[in-house]
């Protein structure tokens, strides 16, 4: 039912979805940047596609090999890591990030290198793209929702309170980088199946830290939040395409007006509810006839 054009449109914003709600996971609950998830997803976007296209393997074995194999990276990323705070960790992650592309484009035996690795076979329509959103969606929500997702919330309110009533802080970081780089090798096995040729170029520093400002601009700690900043970051520049190459510069405007207006993002620790959109429409119809009654 819909054109080329349209779920073309479709599969990038569910591959960012997934891609997000892992640095949601990530930036949101346990108060970790990461410049490095690109390289995540470019690891996910060339194991899944040498799956399919070198050893013929079906398509969601691949997406999960592909997934499986950036979880396994991050593992031993975060181990050497994790334990690094606030900057350091950041800027390891960046090297990580870019030492992957450039590591990438030298393999041109393997990857193709800066030529791109081509005929790739189509799989991630619309509608496979958007079942996979609605899963991660979901498994996403019931992980932040268990003992598990409660204890980061922990250590991102207090890590040192955390630490001191039994909470290995370590463990629980590593676990919700592994979560992180997991989804975002899951988005790059969609993205090299939706595009049929990837290049290392694809997954630079530029996609690393549109992931992070869309994950602040939906909101830290908040799932609906990350799908809304998700649908706003990619469905501008769509609406407003003759202004497409201005694209960074308006995501550095909204940034700033959301750390100004609101530091917490949009949904910022809160999820949607439509119990309280209801709730709001109703008490501003109130105050509406409220006035129109004392005039």
């Amino acid at each position: 039912m819909l054109n080329s054009f349209q779920e073309g449109v479709l599969v990038i914003c569910c591959v960012n979805v997934i891609a997000v709600l892992g640095m949601s996971i990530l930036t949101g609950f346990t108060r970790l940047f990461s410049f490095g998830n690109a390289g995540f997803m470019s690891i996910g976007a060339y194991t899944a596609a040498i799956c399919s296209v070198q050893f013929k393997l079906p398509f969601i074995l691949s997406i999960l090999i592909g997934a499986a194999v950036a979880g396994l990276v991050a593992y031993l990323l975060g181990s050497l890591t994790i334990r690094l705070r606030g900057d350091y960790f950041l800027i390891s992650c960046l090297g990580f990030g870019e030492g992957v592309r450039v590591l990438f484009n030298y393999m041109r035996n393997v990857t193709g290198g800066a030529n791109g690795y081509s005929n790739i076979p189509y799989c991630t329509t619309g509608l496979v793209a958007l079942i996979c959103a609605v899963l991660a969606f979901v498994i996403a929500w019931n992980f932040i929702h268990s003992k598990y997702g409660q204890t980061l919330s922990a250590i991102r309110e207090n890590e040192v309170a955390a630490a001191a009533n039994g909470i290995n802080v370590s463990k629980y970081k590593k676990m919700s980088f592994v979560f992180s780089a997991i989804y975002a090798g899951w988005a790059g096995g969609l993205y090299a199946h939706y595009l049929r040729f990837i290049t290392p170029s694809l997954f630079d520093l530029t996609k690393s830290s549109e992931l992070i400002i869309t994950t602040v601009l939906g909101g830290l700690g908040s799932l609906t939040g990350s799908v809304l900043g998700t649908l706003i970051v990619q469905l501008l520049p769509e609406i407003f395409r003759s202004l497409s190459e201005y694209r960074m510069l308006f995501y550095g405007a909204a940034v700033v007006l959301v750390v100004l207006l609101r530091p917490n993002g949009l949904y910022g620790y809160r999820e949607f509810s439509l119990k309280r959109l209801v709730r709001s429409i109703k008490n501003l119809g109130r105050r509406v006839a409220g006035k129109e009654t004392k005039s």
